[in-house]
């Protein structure tokens, strides 16, 4: 890996950020709420920002970054699409789990469910990340897409995922502001107690968190290397044995996180260089 020193300081400093939002969102509802709970009241609500932080932002943050970690290098692709699968539909489940919170606390309270902002763009998010999941599950797990659609739906796949976890990060803000304001009375927000200023905090590390998680996803020097594919080529068809040799990784084509398009790119290669031999051979 290029700048390795550089990289392993970002992902640390993201490794450590991403931690410090999980103690601050548990410190939160553990400290200055009421705590965790499934009765209907304000202990259930407290699982949503809980379950937000831990699955939607640090959970789909890692799961962005896992192809670009060179401790996993020596795994094959596939076992690092499973990763990759496994760790957003985890983010998914509990991001369900916690919107489930959030309707049974409001139902239970008389309070009216999807009446803010927050509530649409949140529910949004959920809706285009299960079809994001879904969509990518099928092209590039289940060996039925053809290669084309699979070239063809790659950049999509790469925009939609940043733009999510950009967009939930974003709602959270909303969110964690939203709470604040209903939820301080004496003394208000704009009065900037204790727990006002311990929860911007909480906003100032997702941001941050955010932005590394970005910084990795976008350094091309960080992408995780091609593999070589071993293929047998001809000889000059006097009968000599075939020599197997090594196709050369292609040039990238599109901006990804996953790595998935360097397996599409060697696929179509060797199919087009075994078409141009039995064109020879013939």
């Amino acid at each position: 890996m290029e700048d390795f020193t550089q990289f392993l300081v970002v992902f640390s400093m993201a490794a450590a950020v991403g931690v410090l939002s999980t103690v601050f969102v548990l410190t939160w509802v553990l400290h200055f709420k009421e705590g965790l709970g499934w009765d209907g009241g304000l202990a259930e609500f407290n699982w949503h920002p809980v379950l937000m932080v831990i699955g939607f932002v640090s959970l789909q943050g890692l799961a962005i970054i896992i192809y670009r970690l060179p401790w996993t290098w020596h795994c094959s692709k596939l076992t690092m699409k499973f990763i990759h699968a496994g760790l957003n539909l985890l983010a998914f489940i509990l991001a369900v789990v916690s919107v489930v919170a959030v309707f049974d606390f409001h139902n239970g309270a008389k309070i009216p469910n999807m009446y803010s902002l927050h509530s649409w763009l949140g529910i949004g998010a959920v809706v285009m990340y299960c079809l994001q999941l879904v969509l990518g599950v099928g092209m590039y797990l289940i060996p039925l897409a053809p290669i084309s659609w699979k070239v063809a739906f790659m950049p999509f796949h790469v925009y939609s995922g940043l733009f999510l976890f950009t967009s939930v990060i974003a709602v959270s803000l909303m969110g964690i502001t939203e709470k604040l304001i209903f939820g301080l009375k004496d003394p208000k927000y704009k009065d900037s107690p204790p727990e006002a200023i311990f929860v911007n905090f909480l906003g100032v590390f997702l941001v941050v968190f955010g932005v590394l998680i970005l910084w990795i996803a976008t350094r091309t020097s960080w992408k995780r290397p091609s593999e070589q594919i071993p293929h047998t080529l001809h000889t000059n068809g006097e009968g000599e044995e075939d020599t197997a040799k090594v196709v050369p990784p292609l040039s990238e084509q599109v901006e990804e996180i996953a790595v998935l398009e360097a397996d599409v790119e060697l696929s179509a290669e060797i199919r087009r260089r075994n078409n141009k031999l039995d064109t020879e051979d013939n």
